[in-house]
């Protein structure tokens, strides 16, 4: 009995008997997942406004007379008169490596039947990016395993690269090619017990795309034992203009705490067109007014407030690190569109896959000319510099030369050398999906590829040539591949024992 009367009054002493204020308002037109309330005379901009049935929006117009809210998750049991109220917080998710291998919606609930989240913090979705003196220059290598990108258009921790094309030009496969790469990387080297080792972590968040798409991304990470190191957020074009508009700004949430806690993560956003169309939307029947091409007068900002969150830290601030892979879709190739042309001042460089070239069967179809990385070499080790060093001079002086070679006129030995050359670095820098390279193995290739190790091989047989080539190394050169990763520069020793594999792998394929 004692126990009882306890165990009362220990109910009674927690009892709250605070007045708690909250600001109820009612809901007087409802549409396309947009509420217009009156009453809430004390809502906040980017406030979570609560409704019944676990149903929540966020105030984005304050007017005189009401407060436009959009809604998120299924709003279908939300009708005209209903009430809402101000909860005093800003929209916040789950963080931490509880979400990893994990796919969610944009509140952090999960889509995967794998049980709850329990997550011990939440990070508000809208966030202040790190200011100036928090920031360190980026200049360690993010690997995507894609020779093309490692060698000419190299991306580092903390860096903002965009990838932009056309529909069905590989931008995805180039961003799931990245996380599969990291996974590579993340398993041998937490395996190596390297103490040093910094895993990169990765979130992926689709925006507006097919909920089959979603799960064929989910299907080949899984495959390629890349899930247990990622989080998908989805929001599908089956869902409201306001869930495709919060997704990514989510999914970053997630990725800053692993960049706020002295870990380096990974973020792809698939895509930032189909972002701006649902914030087009929202905008459009909050009746905000439009400007060019329909879009609200902010939506740089909008893009500007995502990408600048991603960042390398300095290790007074933990030394964490957030890379971000936004994709943008052109339409038949015009980079001076609005969106396009906003995301590209935005970043850090952009990687352009062209129609033409992947039609042609140049696969990833990376137009070397029009894509760069403003970090540059800086994001390489010292081993790529020394052989990818002048790559882009001389593809870049190959791809001129070879559109005056089409009209058939007489060419001296020295213009025939390079596109001679040129033509094989096509052929090298095809690869395949899902198929990303060890950096060793990708300096190995193009130390090759310099040292004339490819020239007297016919350019048809140069691929049948450089997939028997890696298998030689990574079968009988092992020693080797460990020395580039160990020293991470080609002495004369290590220049020694390159020439000599490369010879002995000569032997076997002549």
């Amino acid at each position: 009995m004692n126990e009882i009367l306890k165990e009362i009054n220990a109910k009674i002493e927690a009892l709250e008997s605070v007045n708690r204020h909250s600001n109820v308002g009612k809901v007087v037109a409802l549409a396309d997942g947009v509420a217009r309330l009156n009453g809430l005379s004390q809502a906040m901009y980017n406030e979570m406004i609560s409704f019944k049935d676990g149903i929540f929006g966020i105030a984005l117009n304050l007017a005189e007379n009401e407060v436009g809210c959009v809604l998120l998750g299924d709003t279908t049991t939300l009708k005209e008169g209903d009430e809402g109220k101000t909860t005093g917080k800003l929209l916040s998710v789950p963080v931490g490596k509880c979400l990893l291998g994990r796919v969610v919606d944009v509140l952090g609930r999960p889509l995967d039947n794998k049980g709850d989240i329990n997550a011990q913090e939440y990070y508000p979705v809208e966030k202040i990016a790190p200011g100036i003196l928090p920031r360190k220059s980026v200049n360690q290598p993010l690997q995507t395993g894609i020779l093309e990108v490692d060698a000419m258009i190299p991306i580092g921790r903390g860096q903002r690269e965009l990838i932009i094309g056309d529909r069905c030009t590989g931008k995805t496969s180039i961003a799931l090619d990245t996380i599969i790469n990291q996974a590579k990387i993340n398993k041998e080297g937490l395996a190596s017990g390297d103490k040093d080792f910094r895993p990169v972590y990765s979130v992926y968040v689709a925006i507006g795309q097919k909920n089959a798409n979603i799960a064929r991304t989910i299907q080949l990470l899984e495959e390629h034992g890349a899930l247990e190191y990622t989080i998908i957020v989805a929001a599908s074009a089956s869902e409201n203009a306001a869930n495709l508009y919060i997704a990514p700004y989510a999914g970053c949430a997630m990725g800053e705490w692993f960049m706020q806690n002295g870990m380096d993560a990974l973020i792809v956003y698939d895509d930032l067109s189909k972002h701006a169309a649902a914030y087009r939307q929202v905008s459009l029947l909050l009746k905000r007014p439009s400007g060019r091409e329909a879009y609200p007068g902010d939506v740089f900002y909008l893009h500007s407030k995502l990408l600048e969150r991603s960042a390398r830290l300095d290790e007074k601030y933990g030394g964490g690190s957030l890379t971000a892979l936004p994709i943008i879709e052109t339409q038949q190739g015009d980079v001076s569109a609005y969106i396009p042309t906003n995301v590209i001042s935005i970043t850090d460089g952009q990687i352009f896959l062209e129609t033409d070239l992947f039609n042609q069967g140049v696969r990833p179809a990376i137009s070397v000319g029009i894509s760069v990385s403003r970090v540059g070499s800086s994001a390489q080790i010292k081993a790529f510099k020394q052989v990818a060093g002048k790559l882009k001079g001389e593809y870049a002086q190959y791809k001129e030369l070879a559109a005056f070679a089409q009209f058939g006129s007489d060419l001296d030995a020295r213009t025939k050398a390079i596109i001679d050359k040129g033509d094989r670095l096509v052929e090298v820098m095809k690869q395949n999906n899902n198929s990303p390279k060890p950096v060793a193995v990708e300096i190995s290739i193009l130390w090759a590829l310099q040292n004339g190790f490819f020239d007297d091989i016919d350019v048809k047989k140069i691929g049948e040539a450089q997939a028997s080539f890696e298998d030689f190394i990574t079968t009988s050169a092992t020693s080797l591949l460990e020395k580039i990763v160990s020293e991470k520069v080609i002495s004369n020793e290590l220049s020694d024992m390159l020439k000599e594999a490369c010879s002995n792998w000569k032997k076997t394929f002549a």
